[in-house]
Parts: structure tokens; C-alpha cells; sequence
């Protein structure tokens, strides 16, 4: 060890000595950026000094240099943060499946508190809550002013223990109160059923079970709806979905992929730049897919998406993802406690960063709105717009790496899918049959390679010959 450091050290000092010699104003413009920091640090002693002096009450100096950190971190981009350890330990057990409270996922808008979206199967989905919400009371306590963390701790509580929140809807005219009991929140992480002859997989998040319960169900529906032969097709439903563990969506995106790359991570420094391949074997044995997303479609959903999309695997159809293309690390700082900081961008294997872009679908299909008055009829109660993206969220990553024709191609590309979904209002028949025929080029369908005795007259299955193979154990 000694040796590896003295030739180290060397190659230190004579580096010094050429630089010296060569680039001394470099040197003392990095002493000039030294120098800089360390009076940003002063200052940043003295108020804190003088908060802990003259603060109308005797503040805690843990809660200060907590919320000075975490102020640090959110200030730069919505999904870096600091993790107390009470946090921390939540993260950790959310991961793996399982925690109390209401069932929701939720961000911060404009002071407010706002529902990402309610986890199928608990209180806060029974009771009723919906993508959009604005939680603005906690039995009757206001939640402005708050922090996220904050708010999300007035709505802990024991198992069992009744909770009465306020919501704020888009197209009510009035607030209103819902009322539900807190539970263990188990994760049912993959659902399966068989519609017809097609496999239906619903995939709510991405934590340490997904993948592993994502095979059993499609074993499960596979021998429900009488073997692999049976089957016309996989649709992989990742609707509201807002992410999760990046290898998690990994190992879903290789379950449907033969070869070829699923996602890479660029970060600051090249040497930390990172990619995934697909290894050999297909849970759907070449059969054909669909990915459902929308707007709540966010992270790790949009890396399994954009995988099976660009191989050519799957049709997405819905609507434009969230548009989350950054990844987060969790560094732990002490024994207890850790920071969330983004670490680099994901891109699909076509090389397409979608930070604050999205996956556009191949086929648009918006859900229809549900009026929340019978009297109401199809239009709109409000000319404000409620839409949820990456690109709505202050501090958002700005997307850098797409030139200026990419970024106009993407824009086309776009144009035309939303110029056809319009089409439905004029000859839905018509829009149909388009959309069909875009499917079909979407997974490179090839009418020679389905067996005429087994297929339905409307249904064919194919995909590119690498995309095929045995089922993956």
C-alpha cells in the first residue's frame, strides 16, 4: 500500500511543478474559486449564528442544519433531497413492500399537496382519491406552508386510526372531505387477469418484488387462459405508475427482450456513464404487446416503455408519459440518515434522453372524463390547464442533449400521432384502421410468420426475429 501512495505523491508533485511553470493563471484562478467558497461558508456560519442568537425562540441546531442541507438539495432539481433518518428508514421499507399509512404517492405544487396517484387496493383508492388531487386539511388542520415531509407526517398515524382529509378537485366548485382508515400498506405490485384470449398485466410500482411477482402472475394468467398457445397477446399496463427501483425496471424490460440494449445512465463524468443489455429468453415468447401508459406513467415505468418501444417489441398506446428521464442515488451521510441526488439522465436504447419530454404513445387514446355532475355534459368546467409533467415541476432538468432537428423530428413525430387521435371526432372508423396499420409497423408485423390455425382472423402475433425466444426462468 505504502508503494502505490509514494508513486502517487510523486506524480503529484511533478504534475505541480509543470503546472507552475505553464498554467500559473490557472492555478490562481482555481485559488480565486477556493477562496470564494470559503467566504460563501463564512457567511453561511454567521447567519447561522445569528439565527441561533436571536431567533424569537431557541431554535434546535440539528432541525437547522437538516433543513439548510435539505434546502441545499432541493434547490436543485425537484428530486434531490435530504433523507432524516426517520425518512430514510421509511424509503427502505417502502422498497420492499410494505408500510403504513393511506396509499398515496405524493408531490408538492405551489405550497399544495398534490396526489401523483392512489395505490390500487388501499384506503386513500377505496375512499376515492384520484390523480390531481390537492390535499389542502388534515382533519380540519391546514396543510399550507407546510413541507412535503411535513404534510406527509400530519397524515401518518396509527394502523387503524381514522383520518378526514380535504380535497380540492379539479371541476368541483367546492372543497370536500373524505374520510378513511389508515392501513398496512401491502403493495400488490402485479396484477394479472385474462381478458378474452389476452393476458392483462397491471404493474403499480417497481420495488424489490416486482419483477418476481410480475412471472408468477404471468405464469399464473398463461395457465388460466389454457397455455401459452391460447394466448394472442400481452398488454402490460403501466398507467399511473410513478416508477421506482431503476433495476427493477430492468430486469421487467429484459423479461420481454431477447437482446440488445435496455437503458444507459449518463452522469457528470463519462467514466460514469453505464448501460444494460438484454439476455437471451422472452416471458411472452414472441407473442405480441401492448404498454398502456398516461400521465402518471413516470421513471422506471418510462424505461420499460421506451425499451420495448424503440426494440419494436411492444405498441405503447395512452397517453405521453410523465417525463422523468433522471436518475437518483442514495448516499448514506451518517448511520442514520442519507441524501437523494440525481447522478445522471437514462436514454432508451435509441440513444433518446426523454427529461421532460416523455413517451409519446404510437396510438393516443385518452381516457374519457368521468363529468362529476350528471347535468354536466363533455365540457370542460375550467379554461385553466391541470396538466402533470417533469416540465411542470420547478427546477425541473432542463433536457441539453437532443440538437435542435432531434428535438424538431420528436415534435413532428408527435404532431402527426395527435393529428391522427383527432381523426376519431371526424371518422373514428377511419382513425381506427390507421392506428391498426401504425401498430402493426410499430412491432415489424410479418403475416407469413403467424400460423393460420391458431390465429384469429383479427389478431396476428410477430416481432423481429431477435426480440423471440424461450421463456425466461
Amino acid at each position: 500500500m505504502k508503494h502505490y501512495l509514494i508513486a502517487g505523491l510523486g506524480g503529484v508533485l511533478a504534475g505541480a511543478l509543470v503546472t507552475t511553470q505553464i498554467a500559473g493563471p490557472l492555478v490562481a484562478q482555481e485559488a480565486g474559486k477556493n477562496a470564494s467558497v470559503y467566504e460563501q461558508l463564512e457567511l453561511f456560519g454567521n447567519v447561522f449564528e445569528r439565527v441561533r442568537a436571536d431567533y424569537v425562540e431557541a431554535p434546535g441546531d440539528k432541525d437547522l442544519i437538516e433543513a439548510a442541507i435539505n434546502g441545499m438539495l432541493t434547490s436543485l432539481d425537484p428530486h434531490s433531497s435530504f433523507l432524516s433518518a426517520d425518512d430514510y428508514e421509511d424509503m427502505q421499507t417502502q422498497t420492499r413492500g410494505s408500510f403504513g399509512g393511506l396509499g398515496i404517492e405524493v408531490s408538492q405544487e405551489d405550497g399544495l399537496v398534490k396526489v401523483v396517484s392512489p395505490i390500487d387496493d388501499t384506503p386513500a383508492a377505496k375512499a376515492g382519491v384520484k390523480t390531481g388531487d390537492f390535499i389542502t386539511h388534515v382533519d380540519g388542520e391546514s396543510m399550507m406552508g407546510l413541507t412535503l415531509d411535513e404534510a406527509v407526517d400530519m397524515m401518518r398515524g396509527p394502523v387503524g386510526s381514522e383520518i378526514t382529509v380535504t380535497i380540492l378537485r379539479e371541476g368541483e366548485q367546492e372543497p370536500f372531505d373524505l374520510t378513511m382508515t389508515r392501513d398496512t400498506i401491502k403493495l400488490t405490485v402485479v396484477k394479472s387477469r385474462v381478458e378474452g384470449h389476452a393476458v392483462v398485466l397491471r404493474v403499480s410500482t417497481f420495488n424489490d418484488e416486482t419483477y418476481d411477482t410480475l412471472k408468477s402472475e404471468l405464469d399464473k394468467a398463461v395457465a388460466e387462459a389454457g397455455g401459452i398457445d391460447k394466448v394472442t397477446g400481452f398488454v402490460i399496463d403501466l398507467r399511473n405508475n410513478p416508477g421506482g427501483l431503476l433495476n427493477q425496471a430492468i430486469s421487467v424490460s429484459d423479461a420481454f427482450l431477447d437482446a440488445g440494449e435496455i437503458v444507459s445512465t449518463r452522469g457528470r463524468k463519462p467514466e460514469d456513464s453505464e448501460r444494460w443489455n438484454a439476455e437471451e429468453g422472452d416471458l411472452a415468447q414472441g407473442k405480441p404487446m401492448v404498454v398502456l401508459t398516461n400521465g402518471g406513467s413516470a421513471s422506471a415505468s418510462e424505461i420499460v416503455a421506451g425499451a420495448l418501444q424503440d426494440h419494436r417489441r411492444a405498441i405503447v398506446v395512452g397517453e405521453k408519459t410523465f417525463g422523468k428521464g433522471s436518475v437518483q442515488t442514495v448516499m448514506p451521510v451518517t448511520s442514520d440518515s442519507a441524501i437523494r441526488l440525481t447522478t445522471a439522465r437514462y436514454y432508451t436504447p435509441s440513444g433518446r434522453s426523454i427529461q421532460s419530454l416523455g413517451i409519446q404513445p404510437d396510438i393516443i387514446v385518452a381516457q374519457p372524463r368521468t363529468p362529476v355532475n350528471e347535468d354536466e355534459g363533455d365540457e370542460p368546467r375550467s379554461n385553466s390547464s391541470f396538466s402533470r409533467s417533469e416540465a411542470d415541476l420547478r427546477g425541473a432538468l432542463s433536457n441539453d442533449s437532443i440538437s435542435e432537428d432531434e428535438r424538431k423530428q420528436i415534435e413532428e413525430e408527435a404532431a402527426e400521432t395527435e393529428a391522427t387521435a383527432k381523426l376519431r371526432d371526424e371518422d373514428y372508423q377511419l382513425a381506427y384502421a390507421v392506428d391498426v396499420l401504425k401498430g402493426l409497423a410499430a412491432v415489424n408485423f410479418r403475416a407469413e410468420q403467424v400460423p393460420a390455425a391458431q390465429t384469429p382472423a383479427v389478431t396476428g402475433e410477430g416481432a423481429p426475429s431477435e426480440d423471440q425466444g424461450a421463456a425466461k426462468q
